[in-house]
């Protein structure tokens, strides 16, 4: 008899709770680590012609200079602050220990772990950059070298890839100096990649220190 009662119970505990139009709240409680969470939303370019389904394209934030140096970052390191590629070039905008010296970063760990200080180097050797470039960016900015129409922009991202220097031989020689990085990406696949955008914020100076 008591088998009986003690299974009849919970059947007319939920005939009562169904009779006042209510059904038992259950909670359950999920780990933390099985939640799944929408990704937070990214633009993109509307126009995706001929791109391969697996391609990986940074956000599309326009032309101006946070779109610059977002897609600058992009390519370099895919916007990852705290990246040492294999060459051991450090952060968001892959620096070099010889350029941070230049801006008067000295504490690589510090660099890598701060992304404030990592986007004022950025800033910092930008102007620095269009200070060295000055000249170059005044005659040859609307001009085409080696079938690329020069931009201001262009010849930032450059010099950021192969250094001022070697951005000043390839204009004056009008695209025959050309150089590549380990990755095999030249100065002149940098003046397109990066024409355009406006960077005009960028005021040059000389020898500028952190």
């Amino acid at each position: 008899m008591r088998k009986w009662i003690s299974l009849l119970c919970p059947l007319i505990m939920i005939l009562i709770l169904a009779s006042f139009g209510t059904s038992p709240k259950i909670t359950v409680t999920v780990p933390e680590a099985l939640i799944v969470r929408e990704p937070t939303p990214v633009l993109y370019p509307k126009d995706k012609t001929n791109m391969p389904s697996s391609m990986v394209i940074p956000p599309f934030v326009g032309s101006s200079f946070v779109g610059f140096k977002e897609a600058l970052a992009f390519k370099e390191s895919q916007g990852d602050y705290f990246i040492i590629n294999t060459l051991g070039y450090l952060g968001k905008y892959q620096f070099g220990i010889g350029t941070l010296q230049l801006m008067g970063v000295y504490n690589a760990t510090q660099f890598l772990n701060d992304p404030t200080l990592q986007e004022r180097v950025f800033r910092t050797n930008l102007a620095r950059n269009k200070w060295i470039l000055r000249r170059d960016i005044h005659r040859f900015v609307g001009k085409k070298v080696k079938g690329i129409e020069i931009s201001e922009s262009g010849i930032l991202a450059a010099a950021h890839l192969a250094g001022p220097g070697n951005v000043k031989k390839f204009l004056r020689s009008y695209g025959q100096w050309d150089v590549e990085d380990a990755y095999g990406t030249s100065i002149s696949n940098y003046l397109k990649q990066f024409s355009g955008y406006d960077v005009s914020l960028i005021i040059p100076q000389r020898n500028p220190q952190i």
